[in-house]
Parts: C-alpha cells; structure tokens; sequence
C-alpha cells in the first residue's frame, strides 16, 4: 500500500513514527508538506502536484495538519479524499475537531458530557454571558489554540470580564467554560483509533499550574480506564468523524467530562507513558479500511516502558 502523511515537518516524533512503523509493515510511504502541494480543480480532473511532481497512486493518507495550517491543509485534503483516497479523518471532520465551539455543540447535540460553556460576541453582553455560566473560577480559552495555549483560569469575575476584554480587543475568538475543581490538575487523553481506544493516559499539571498539558510541563503516566469512560471517548471520536482522535476528558463528581477532541494527537507522549504502539495500531487501520489489496499481517510491536 502506498501511504502519504500530510505534515509539515518530517522530524517530529509522530510523523517519523508512522513512517518508521509503515515501511515495517511493508509499505511505501511519503511525506507530504500541505503548504507545498498545489492543486488543479476541473470537473472529472482533479489532480494534486508535489514540488512540481504530480501526486499519484496514493491509497491512504493520515492528516497530521497543526493549527497554523488548518485552512489550506483541509483543502489539500479535500483534494486528496475527491481522488477517491482514504484517510481515517475527513477534511470535514478535522475542520470541526478544531473548531472548540463548533465541536462543543455537536458532542452536546449527541448527549455527550462536557463543563458548561458559553459564548458571546458582543461587549455589551458580556455580563450576562457570565451570568449564564454562574460564580468563578472560570476558564476561557480560544477557540483554536492547541496544547493548552490560549487557555486562562479567571478566579474572580473581574478577571473574567479582563481576560474577555483582552481577547477581544485581539479580534480574537474565545469561549468560556466552568471550572472543574475536583479534577485537580489532572485529565485523560484517550487515544482513539476505529472503533476502540488503544491507549489512554492521566496527565497531572506541574505545580502552581492548572493546564495539564505535556507542552505545559505537566506529567503522563498510564491510565486505566471505566468501561463508561472508554464508551464515552469512542462516542466522542465517532460524533465528529474521526477515525483517528485524542479525547480529552475529566473525572467529575457527575462523571466524565469531554474537554476537547484533537484530530491530529501527538503520539510521543502516549506512547512513553503507556508502552503501547499507536503509531502500528493507526497503520493497522489504514491496512484495514482503505483495501488496497492483501497486506501481511505482522505483531503489533510493543515499546518498552518509560518510568
């Protein structure tokens, strides 16, 4: 099978994974960098051209798009997904995992459990914005930022009407959300892959801090997970179209909590915490679903352990 990944550098650890892990298995592999491909749009030609060669022959492709390439990354997909190439997660599917307000409401249109949310535009509501979500602490957050940037705990309302003054004055987009105390510092990212999560980490917030995030200093160790939590994030994956997802949830005292669904989830942190091989359980998909003929079944090679 002939695999690309869009990504926009071939040395970061999950793009080199997947490309390690695919030749192992026997397959051809390319990098492609989405800010390098151009396409042709024409009814009954849709084609897509590489430094200056054309793309052709692809079977599967992973989208490993970051957030400052978002708008012309989804196309270069759409592209790929109209020349009838398969890829885990639609270019649909990814606009909408990166889009907190948009991903909010659709996991909330599903029945799907998350800290109360709010968002308003206009200045002069910004009151009853708040008034709508009840007492600080609050936390407010862009809508497209990634690994825990863009994300502020305000612990009193005049806080709270500051740090939205500031977005604001930023042209920036934000929502606001209740703050789960009981969680304390901690969340879970379950590595969703098909139809199961293969992997599944606690993080812990470095000291002083809220954001769990391993980008904000925070630490990962192997979680196990309820039966509800693992239903729950395959729920989650499936509600936005993802074939390939990292949810992130909270423990609450009225249980699970999603915070946000990632469309491209970094392997690195999960993989040392947990030992487990995503990067073979995300080929295996692509050797599954896309059908590009008999491929050998070989073990999932397991990493050793991190402590």
């Amino acid at each position: 099978m002939k695999i690309a990944i869009l990504s926009r550098n071939t040395r970061l650890y999950s793009t080199q994974r997947l490309v390690d892990v695919a030749r192992e298995r026997g397959h051809v592999v390319r990098v492609l960098d989405p800010l390098r491909c151009y396409v042709r749009i024409a009814p009954g030609n849709m084609s897509i051209r590489f430094k200056g060669k054309p793309v052709k022959g692809i079977d599967a492709v992973i989208p490993r798009i970051g957030v400052t390439s978002t708008f012309y990354g989804t196309a270069v997909l759409r592209q790929l997904e109209m020349m009838g190439i398969y890829t885990p997660n639609s270019s649909d599917a990814v606009l909408s995992a990166r889009d907190k307000l948009r991903s909010l409401q659709i996991l909330a249109a599903k029945g799907l459990d998350m800290p109360a949310t709010v968002f308003g535009d206009n200045p002069d509501d910004t009151s009853d914005v708040l008034a709508m979500l009840g007492e600080p602490p609050h936390v407010i957050k862009l809508n497209e930022g990634s690994q825990g940037t863009g994300v502020v705990l305000a612990e009193k309302r005049s806080a709270s009407q500051s740090v939205i003054e500031a977005f604001r004055g930023l042209y920036a987009n934000f929502l606001v959300q209740e703050f789960i105390a009981e969680a304390k510092g901690t969340d879970l990212r379950c590595f969703v892959v098909g139809k199961k999560v293969v992997a599944a980490m606690q993080r812990e917030a470095s000291p002083g801090e809220f954001r769990a995030n391993l980008h904000r200093g925070g630490s990962a160790m192997a979680a196990t997970l309820s039966a509800e939590e693992r239903r729950i994030a395959v729920r989650a994956a499936a509600a936005l179209g993802l074939g390939v997802a990292g949810v992130d949830m909270l423990r609450s005292k009225r249980g699970p909590l999603i915070l946000e669904v990632n469309a491209s989830p970094g392997l690195e942190g999960i993989e040392a915490a947990t030992g487990v091989d995503v990067a073979g359980a995300i080929i295996q998909l692509l050797e599954s679903e896309a059908q590009a003929g008999q491929v050998p079944s070989r073990p999932r090679r397991r990493l050793q352990r991190v402590e």
